[in-house]
């Protein structure tokens, strides 16, 4: 059985689940698109937002994090730059390009049909 930690929600405790890996790993390119599609962010922060806007379902490691970082570069879909950070730092900031916006749209739509479909076999298996 799939070990799951304690979290706090809206001041009780709950279980978070442990994902299989597998799940995570074929919505990777759109959830770190799906962040940058309205603003320019740096690593650390993508993985605050993607934490943030999941409610703690996605918890993603900077060694999972990057190579994603790195493909999406290399097939156009986001580029980088660096900018000056407080105490001196530079931190590399992703953008996403025109191209990227096309993808993140064709995955959104891929998503919401498997997604849906998937929704569908679950309930009706539900009821049967």
């Amino acid at each position: 059985m799939d070990r799951a930690s304690m979290v706090e929600v809206e001041g009780r405790k709950e279980q978070k689940m442990n994902f299989d890996k597998s799940l995570l790993s074929g919505s990777t390119r759109l959830l770190v698109l799906s962040v940058l599609e309205k603003k320019d962010e740096y690593g650390w922060g993508i993985i605050q937002q993607l934490k943030e806007r999941s409610d703690d379902t996605f918890d993603m490691r900077e060694g999972t994090l990057y190579p994603v970082l790195h493909s999406l570069e290399s097939d156009g879909m986001i580029s980088s730059y660096e900018q000056d950070a407080s105490a001196g730092r530079t931190r590399k900031y992703y953008h996403i390009t025109d191209k990227g916006q096309r993808e993140l749209a064709r995955q959104k739509e891929q998503w919401e049909a498997f997604s849906g479909g998937v929704n569908r076999v679950i309930r009706q298996g539900a009821y049967a």
